[in-house]
């Protein structure tokens, strides 16, 4: 599947700051220590609506985590999936009677202009289920030859039972998974399974729904494997970050990190779990089914995506916050003062100040605090102007290569 066009990332003098992000199965913000090449995997849209404010949140996340990685000296290996064949999707094509496949294609495609518009750096592969389905089936059928699946009227289970690291990378109880897990896409109460907490790998075929003949017979894959089969494929086992949004913890990064167990017999799956906080409107998390969402597409063409970057900058990226039109009109005050104090022809020197932003963000991506030192360097060029010509355009470089707002 194509991804998106990238952009040119200056490259900054001096030195970096390793960077330490929050491991949710840590429960604790540990130093991220990737090779040469840093590998990660971001969860990908549903696309059966647009991309809403709540998704950019937590793209602009791991866009700032490839971004430290880069400054550092790394390679950046980044996959990212489009699940672009579920019950969401199904469910929404029947509503609006747009065949299921047009309605991916054209929300992906709006997608893709959100994220190149916010300046995120897009991924190596940008995969969709629907190009996959047979390495999913294959990948199930090696599960199932290690006795950790059974088969109930067709479709394939994980079996919780035979995943001795479960509940590890989001350290809930039982009671509490099998609330979220009845929320969040499982099915615990369906008669003849195991245990409440299984979950599905392989999902017979149905009437009316897209299928693929695979070894496992006509179907196609549940929801955590997808992703887990991308990242085996693309990123092998113990690759660096695992990221998505905190509804993701449980149970889609709970299960994926068991089926990377069984398959590879290594553990962790992920070294980091790192999740983005919510985003909320009218006190509610932002969400499809609600439906109340802020769009990128249109909150871009009413105001300079930089500003919009701006928003999400201005909330550390595992804050759960609610947006409101002043966010908006602020970041774009400070998107005009940071403009201003960088086509001067001088200014304060802006050695600290780079080296205040790595270590801001280097400390589990500390945007606000980033933010606020080049406000405080702006509000001095603008006013008390600054002796170092090659100021202004180091401020200019560090904004695009760090914080990924072009001035």
């Amino acid at each position: 599947m194509r991804s998106w066009a990238a952009q040119n990332v200056p490259k900054l003098p001096g030195e970096s700051i390793p960077l330490s992000l929050y491991d949710t199965s840590a429960r604790q913000v540990r130093q991220t220590d990737p090779g040469p090449t840093a590998r990660i995997y971001v969860c990908g849209i549903t696309p059966y609506d647009a991309t809403h404010l709540g998704h950019a949140n937590t793209y602009h996340a791991f866009d700032l985590v490839g971004r430290m990685w880069r400054d550092a000296g790394h390679e950046v290996h980044y996959t990212q999936n489009a699940t672009d064949v579920d019950d969401p999707l199904l469910e929404r094509a029947a509503q609006t009677g747009i065949d299921w496949r047009d309605l991916a294609e054209r929300e992906i495609e709006l997608f893709r202009g959100d994220m190149e518009a916010l300046r995120i750096l897009p991924p190596r592969e940008y995969v969709g289920v629907t190009e996959v389905v047979g390495r999913v089936a294959d990948l199930i059928a090696k599960l199932s030859a290690k006795g950790v699946t059974y088969v109930l009227d067709g479709d394939v289970y994980f079996s919780v039972s035979d995943a001795p690291k479960f509940g590890q990378v989001s350290g809930y109880d039982e009671t509490e998974m099998t609330v979220l897990f009845a929320e969040r896409g499982g099915d615990p109460g369906r008669a003849g399974k195991r245990h409440p907490l299984d979950w599905l790998l392989w999902r017979a075929e149905r009437p009316g729904e897209p299928v693929w003949e695979s070894r496992l017979g006509r179907g196609r894959p549940g929801w955590h494997i997808e992703c887990t089969a991308i990242a085996v494929d693309s990123l092998g086992s113990g690759f660096d970050v695992a990221g998505g949004g905190s509804d993701l913890i449980f149970p889609h990064h709970e299960c994926g990190a068991s089926e990377g167990h069984a398959l590879t017999g290594e553990w962790p799956f992920a070294k980091f779990y790192t999740h983005a906080g919510m985003v909320a409107l009218d006190g509610d998390k932002m969400s499809k089914s609600k439906g109340n969402l802020v769009f990128v597409s249109k909150l871009r063409l009413a105001h300079d995506p930089m500003a919009v970057r701006l928003v999400l900058l201005a909330h550390h990226y595992r804050a759960d916050w609610e947006y409101v039109p002043s966010l908006i009109a602020d970041a774009e005050r400070r998107l005009a003062t940071w403009r201003s104090a960088v086509t001067l022809s001088s200014g304060p020197r802006a050695d600290d100040l780079l080296a205040t932003v790595r270590a801001r963000l280097a400390d589990d991506l500390d945007s606000p605090g980033a933010l606020a030192a080049v406000d405080a360097w702006a509000a001095e060029a603008l006013t008390a102007g600054g002796p170092d010509p090659d100021a202004p355009r180091l401020v200019r470089d560090l904004a695009d290569a760090l914080l990924g707002v072009a001035l």
